[in-house]
């Protein structure tokens, strides 16, 4: 059994062409999620998407991955949140809309962030995605990325939209209605979920609001808290 599990550590990080030539592992029979998914509490909507898969259809293809990362952000009261202002801002205003509508934002110069709202309009808060498993369209991710190493496609929040094509085009749109879609995907036990303090931020180290699924290759790397599982 562990030598099982060294193997598939090992295999996680080879190139694409080595693990997946035909380059698609993903055809989902179901519809997408609606608004309802993400008209919740954002901690509880980031707990539910581990597992579930992210797909786009930027340039007319499809490139899709397993969410195995993403960070809750809870509103004006939380400190690291982009809506901790007096009032909405040309660039956090799309955090009050409804549920289910994307927010994309530029960040450090050079990378977009993939964000999902959630809870009630007005509510303003919304879903980081930090990683995926790479499940659909991996020759695209990987020319779009300028690397071949799977495990290296969307492991981190920067490489996920760059991976998936993701632009400031996508920012506002709705889940619906745009060409990004989150579809169900396996549910995870609670003893496979982590939760640490979220990544990057110089306010707001809540213990509790970034979410992963603990032994996936395709983490993210850095804590700002110690791990713990769900139990």
């Amino acid at each position: 059994m562990a030598l099982r599990r060294r193997r598939a550590r090992r295999d996680q990080g080879n190139t694409v062409s080595m693990m997946y030539p035909s380059s698609d592992r993903f055809d989902s029979g179901a519809p997408p999620l609606d608004a309802s998914f993400f008209a919740r509490d954002a901690r509880e909507v980031a707990r539910d998407l581990l597992g579930c898969v992210v797909a786009t259809g930027a340039g007319g293809q499809l490139c899709a991955g397993i969410v195995v990362e993403c960070e809750a952000y809870l509103g004006p009261e939380d400190p690291g949140s982009h809506a901790a202002t007096k009032s909405p801002t040309p660039r956090n205003r799309v955090m009050y809309a409804a549920p289910g509508t994307v927010y994309v934002y530029f960040a450090y110069g050079n990378h977009h962030m993939l964000n999902l709202v959630c809870g009630p309009p007005e509510t303003a808060s919304a879903v980081l995605l930090r990683a995926l498993e790479p499940v659909a369209g991996l020759e695209l991710m990987a020319q779009r990325r300028g690397t071949s190493r799977l495990r290296d496609l969307c492991r981190g929040p920067g490489r996920l939209t760059e991976a998936l094509g993701v632009t400031m085009a996508d920012n506002e749109t709705p889940l619906e209605a745009g060409r990004i879609r989150v579809y169900a995907g396996t549910r995870r036990e609670p003893g496979e979920i982590a939760t640490s303090g979220r990544i990057g931020l110089s306010a707001g180290h809540e213990p509790h609001h970034r979410y992963y699924i603990a032994d996936s290759p395709f983490v993210s790397r850095g804590r700002t808290g110690p791990a713990r599982r769900r139990g």
